[in-house]
């Protein structure tokens, strides 16, 4: 009689009951929507910041670009504590009746909210220019570190919503597609309302026989007044918006612990949890071509993200980085030359938002994966999935901070001013050089590092017998 093979568990008695009692029920779909909605109130938000946040500062607050550029930099740098910070407090708090990282999320939401529309609030313009900076700086940061318990508990949340791989991917794509529309639809929003009354200061900026005078005149005072007080209704109507997608997600998610990810806490001190993630290569290789991807391109991708999680579902993870991001070169030199011809700027724009849609799906899409390897090869170390995913979060922010700060900056060094109605050759040549050469840069850097990364399509295969061996899933067939 042959003896029985110690790596085949379906061979043993009662093996197929410990399966049946182990396999993970697939996720529905309700459940998917409800997570990915979760995840507007972050790209809502911070695309209506990245978008409007630099010129509020400089033409309805009139503050310096140096001033400017420092809250945006410091503002996002901020991130770096906050960040790591609110993933370890998150790694180290128990678990209640509630779960574990849900509470997080709704009990930072209201002080988000708040901090959010104060940021877009004018003091009164007798405050000194030290005053208004540090104001702006302060609220900004305390908006920061609200996101930051939002979004870090949010986003570790995909390890724990139940079903099979494949069931999380699905849930990653929704979230992704609600993502990128919740970015058209915070600027979309903060366009329309404040976009007329910028339209009406620059009609302002011209008198009636073709002269050009400052904003300080008095016959722009009226108009700047209403555009402050259209970014404050705009902020509330975000707010709002923010305060549905979290109610939505409390009542539609339900966290699911597994074996090799219980949802305690966390026993290592911070320093020595630092220590082992910064230790895992295929964690670093995806935080440093993440980095270069952020940093090259901080816009929104168009609606294609459904296309995407097909490629990836049919190719793997890895080839769609090399097909999607090389879309993005042609496209961003052919921008910056025929800018004149509305046609052909539009099928580039378009392009260019075809690629984007790699970086907003594919680096969260790995992540797990990433963290899946660590697991395997440390199973001793477990309730760290926050701390992973709170140096994701600040990697995205801190290069979304840094492209702002350096484009500002070099705004600053070409000689903007805030209160001017045109603009120097100067100033549109630096405006050319961010808008292709550096992210062109920046992009082949991030392919470089994704060609040595070592988590292939045959890796998560493997990956998923070690997992289904360890009793964290088993594969959900799915007949016909």
């Amino acid at each position: 009689m042959l003896p029985e093979s110690p790596g085949r568990a379906g061979d043993r008695p009662g093996a197929s009951s410990r399966h049946s009692e182990t396999q993970p029920a697939p996720l529905p779909f309700y459940r998917k929507l409800c997570y990915a909605i979760g995840g507007a109130p972050y790209q809502m938000t911070g695309n209506a910041l990245g978008f409007f946040l630099q010129i509020f500062l400089l033409d309805v607050v009139q503050l310096e670009p140096f001033h400017s550029s420092l809250i945006l930099f410091l503002g996002r740098a901020w991130d770096a504590v906050t960040d790591p910070a609110v993933g370890f407090l998150v790694s180290k708090s128990p678990r209640r009746k509630l779960g574990k990282l849900i509470p997080w999320i709704v009990c930072s939401m209201p002080f988000g909210v708040v901090f959010y529309c104060m940021v877009w609030s004018t003091p009164s313009d007798a405050m000194p220019v030290s005053l208004k900076f540090l104001w702006y700086l302060a609220m900004y940061c305390f908006f920061q570190t609200s996101m930051s318990c939002y979004h870090v508990p949010y986003s570790s949340l995909t390890m724990f919503l139940g079903g099979n791989p494949r069931d999380r991917d699905s849930a990653t794509a929704y979230r992704m597609g609600v993502e990128v529309f919740s970015t058209l639809v915070g600027s979309g929003i903060q366009g329309q309302i404040v976009g007329r009354y910028h339209a009406s200061m620059m009609k302002s900026c011209s008198m009636p026989n073709g002269t050009l005078y400052n904003s300080t005149s008095p016959g722009l005072t009226d108009t700047l007044e209403n555009t402050r007080r259209a970014y404050v209704i705009a902020s509330v109507v975000l707010g709002s918006l923010y305060c549905m997608a979290c109610l939505i997600l409390f009542l539609g998610v339900k966290e699911e612990p597994g074996p090799l990810s219980p949802l305690g806490k966390t026993q290592l001190p911070f320093f020595h949890s630092l220590r082992i993630i910064l230790g895992h290569q295929p964690y670093v290789q995806l935080l440093c071509g993440f980095l270069f991807m952020s940093l090259a391109f901080q816009v929104v991708a168009s609606l294609s993200i459904p296309f995407w999680q097909w490629f990836l579902v049919h190719f793997g993870k890895k080839p769609a980085v090399f097909v999607g991001l090389p879309l993005i070169i042609p496209a961003l030199i052919v921008i910056t030359q025929v800018s004149h011809n509305f046609l052909v700027f539009v099928f580039m724009v378009v392009l260019a938002g075809c690629s984007l849609a790699v970086l907003y799906l594919l680096p969260w899409s790995m992540l797990p994966d990433a963290v899946d390897d660590f697991r395997l090869k440390n199973p001793n170390c477990l309730n760290l999935e926050a701390f992973f995913y709170s140096f994701y979060v600040f990697f995205n922010k801190f290069a979304g901070g840094l492209s702002l700060g350096i484009s500002t900056m070099s705004l600053h060094f070409a000689g903007y001013r805030a209160s001017d109605c045109t603009h120097n050759p100067s100033v549109i040549l630096t405006l050319r050089i961010l808008m292709a050469p550096v992210p062109i840069t920046l992009l082949l850097i991030a392919m470089a590092i994704f060609c040595f990364y070592p988590i292939d399509e045959e890796r998560r295969k493997q990956m998923r017998v070690e997992m289904e061996a360890a009793g964290h899933w088993v594969k959900n067939e799915n007949p016909g």
